[in-house]
């Protein structure tokens, strides 16, 4: 619709820089630039009608026109009340001071004086621009409690309520702006990133609270670097180039990131995707700018566009005015050649912040009319308003506004908002392919389909320890199991397969032990079949030795499938040989240990028991229960969960340990049937140790178990901090071990006194010991 001027009583028009009213809100926007600042010698007062027009500021300098027009025209906020303005062109950050005395000159409280006395000049002041500017100028305004409502000046330092206790603003902080970073690196999964910063307030507070923020993620921040009017683009990217940095940051104003990127057109700069921040995400120019697609993918976020009904007329009708060319302005920086931006200009310019400056003049607008008890078509323009009045009701503000409500925390941050993701499309145009809500219920959302990339090959990454990861154009993804990644790497190697082969030096050895183990076993035999009828044997067990001799060969078979590429059925061989065979082993030493205690002390004190024994076979029975036990226990285990290949990836980053996995459970029972016997073993044989002096089958037994056991605890603690290929070569050399213990030091000490002692092979010797130890009990 046509925006009618229908001005209300006492509203005079003088400049686009000034309007009278009942109460006066003051304007603070950089229209003009200063870009360059210049060394002088002697104070000069600054002309920024000389400097550079920013067309997207002029825009927002003239929404706060309009704003306040819109107001005095409507009937239910602020009814018979104006609205008037003093706005500043605030274009240098130290050089605008007397129109900001200006604005207070009226306010100043003298220690210990009355408010009452002190009529307002102004009741609040929309703005500043930036964060620097606004740091400037607040403390002048907080010292009488004139709201500042600032759309721009986004520094976490404004939230200090101490420090700045007028101060509100309608931008999200920078908090909330760093949280929306982070979200869409996390989206894609990018860790190695450059952060670039305006090097001011507004930047150096981004880059302190995106460290604090990435602090306990995989986040890298890889390069920083502040930007001026000085800075070596050049440099900049050098670095980036050899750091393999493909994610850019640019925490910036427009004017900042219009020259990087246009650096980066010129310097070749390519595959990159570029995260541009709510101040220059919705630029006009640089999405056209020729080259801009070389130089990679846009991705940014800004304020939720919405239009503002009634302000493309307000611009078309205030363009065809020609007050402001006659004007005398008051100050120097209450001035601009107006006739230069056209109205196409003005609508055309970046729209950010233009919600919030919008939002800013009706937030005090609002709180006036709270003040003035506003109501039935009429305001009481009895009370006297002060500024810290309209702080008040500012802090408890309430409203809609473009269907959206406006509140304020207790910090005077806004409560409420959104960013809208947005991605530089192949037509020049910032298109939204997502949301960031910014307080509860939080959601963020980007829609991946809609997004073009312009980047070729791959983006760089950060990489964790033991986290192997490559990008593609837009997105992290895993390595394959069998590949890993160098930190910083942009692609994927091939791991190391490792294993022990047969051709191995160790393996060799440990192979030949057990062979040789074999052979012995196998003379042992032909040695005990020779003797079977003498003590020594007998007393050792007789047929029962060569069961042990036997078993003990069979059980050296696992040794041999611990070299070589494991498979199904390596890894079943390498564990149930062991498991059976020595399960056998461990329980004729259960009952060999049980028949001494017996023969010694039960046969004297427990003759049934004894008989009993004897006349039931009841070694054997021992034997046979714990064989088919563990035999069924390994049927079935093997049978539902058998050891199968396993390639370990966990201990080195760069290689695969091939191995055996065994399931716990599975297994749980057999080996939990070898431990029960091997302490029944021990605490048999332990009670035999005061047996005769000469008479060691107790004592044989007792020390092997204490080989065995102090060789699997070593072996223990080395596969707790050593898992790389040899620990295959351990495990076998303690399988041998195990095997040895009996072997050396049960049986080669009968051999030895077969061949080379054959006096104490008698029935006599025997006979003797035996017959001293029944007459020392008995006594």
């Amino acid at each position: 619709m046509f925006f009618s001027f229908l001005y209300k009583e006492h509203v005079i028009y003088t400049s686009e820089f000034q309007l009278e009213g009942d109460y006066l809100l003051g304007g603070l926007f950089n229209v003009h630039h200063d870009s360059d600042p210049v060394y002088h010698d002697r104070p000069e007062a600054i002309d920024c009608s000389s400097k550079p027009l920013v067309n997207s500021s002029y825009r927002r300098f003239q929404l706060m026109r309009f704003s306040v027009e819109e107001i005095n025209n409507s009937t239910n906020l602020l009814p018979n009340v104006s609205l008037g303005y003093e706005i500043f062109d605030y274009c240098s950050d130290t050089r605008t001071f007397p129109g900001i005395f200006n604005l207070i000159s009226d306010n100043l409280i003298q220690p210990g004086g009355e408010p009452h006395k002190n009529r307002s000049k102004i009741i609040a002041v929309v703005g500043a621009s930036t964060s620097t500017q606004s740091l400037t100028v607040a403390p002048l305004f907080m010292m009488n409690l004139i709201p500042m409502v600032s759309y721009a000046a986004a520094s976490s330092v404004f939230s200090r309520i101490q420090n700045f206790p007028s101060f509100l603003r309608t931008v999200p902080p920078n908090q909330d702006t760093i949280e929306v970073i982070v979200n869409i690196l996390q989206h894609y999964n990018w860790r190695w990133v450059a952060f670039l910063y305006i090097d001011d307030d507004f930047g150096r507070d981004g880059l302190e609270l995106f460290i604090k923020r990435i602090k306990d993620t995989e986040i890298c921040l890889a390069y920083t670097k502040g930007l001026d009017q000085y800075t070596d683009y050049s440099q900049i990217f050098k670095q980036i180039e050899a750091q393999r940095i493909g994610i850019i940051i640019v925490f910036a104003p427009e004017w900042a990131a219009e020259p990087l990127l246009v650096s980066a057109i010129r310097l070749n700069v390519t595959n990159k995707v570029w995260i541009a921040v709510n101040t220059w995400s919705l630029n006009k120019k640089l999405p056209k700018e020729k080259g801009i697609k070389n130089i990679g993918t846009v991705i940014g976020f800004s304020e939720s566009e919405v239009t503002i009904p009634g302000f493309s007329d307000f611009i078309y009708s205030s363009r065809s005015l020609t007050h402001c060319e006659n004007a005398e302005p008051f100050f120097c920086n209450q001035a601009c050649n107006c006739s230069s931006p056209n109205a196409e200009d003005v609508l055309a310019a970046e729209p950010t912040f233009n919600l919030y400056v919008y939002t800013a003049v009706y937030a005090i607008a609002h709180a006036l009319h709270n003040a003035l008890q506003c109501g039935s078509g009429r305001c009481n323009r009895n009370i006297t308003v002060y500024p810290h009045m309209v702080l008040a009701e500012l802090k408890k503000s309430n409203f809609t506004i473009l269907n959206q409500s406006i509140r304020f925390d207790e910090n005077g941050d806004p409560n409420y908002g959104s960013f809208s993701i947005v991605f530089w499309n192949q037509s020049g145009d910032a298109e939204v392919i997502g949301f960031n809500q910014l307080h509860p219920p939080f959601h963020f959302f980007i829609n991946d389909s809609k997004i073009q990339w312009y980047t070729e090959g791959e983006v760089s990454c950060f990489f964790l320890p033991r986290v192997y990861t490559l990008c593609d154009p837009y997105k992290c993804i895993n390595c394959k199991e069998t590949e890993w990644s160098a930190a910083g790497s942009t692609s994927c190697n091939l791991r190391v397969v490792e294993y022990i082969p047969f051709t191995d030096s160790g393996a060799i050895l440990i192979m030949v032990g057990a062979s040789a183990l074999v052979g012995l076993t196998l003379a042992m035999s032909v040695l005990f079949a020779i003797n079977y009828n003498t003590p020594v044997v007998r007393s050792a067990g007789g047929p029962m030795c060569f069961l042990i001799l036997g078993c003990l060969s069979l059980c050296s078979l696992s040794i041999f499938f611990y070299f070589g590429k494991p498979t199904i059925s390596f890894c079943i061989l390498r564990f149930l040989p062991f498991l059976l065979f020595y399960t056998v082993c461990l329980a004729c030493f259960v009952v060999r240990s049980f028949q001494i205690v017996c023969i010694f002390k039960m046969a004297a004190k427990f003759p049934k028991l004894h008989s009993w024994w004897i006349k039931y076979h009841g070694q054997w029975l021992v034997i046979t229960v714990a064989f088919v036990t563990q035999a069924l226990s390994l049927l079935i285990g093997y049978t539902y969960f058998p050891p199968k290949p396993y390639d370990d990836i966990s201990w080195y980053p760069d290689k695969i340990i091939l191995g055996c996995d065994i399931n716990l459970k599975a297994s749980s029972g057999s080996v939990g049937l070898l431990l029960c016997l091997c302490s029944l073993c021990f605490i048999f044989s332990y009670m035999g140790k005061d047996l005769p002096k000469n008479y060691n089958e107790a004592k044989a037994i007792t020390f092997c178990l204490l080989l065995l056991i102090l060789t699997w605890i070593m072996f223990a603690t080395v596969y707790i901090l050593y898992r790389g290929k040899y620990i295959q070569t351990l495990n076998a050399l303690a399988v041998l071990s195990s095997l040895y213990s009996f072997l050396l030091w049960y049986f080669f000490p009968k051999c030895f006194i077969m061949i080379f002692r054959s006096y104490k092979n008698t029935q006599e010797y025997f006979q003797g010991l035996i017959q001293n130890y029944t007459k020392t009990i008995s006594q």
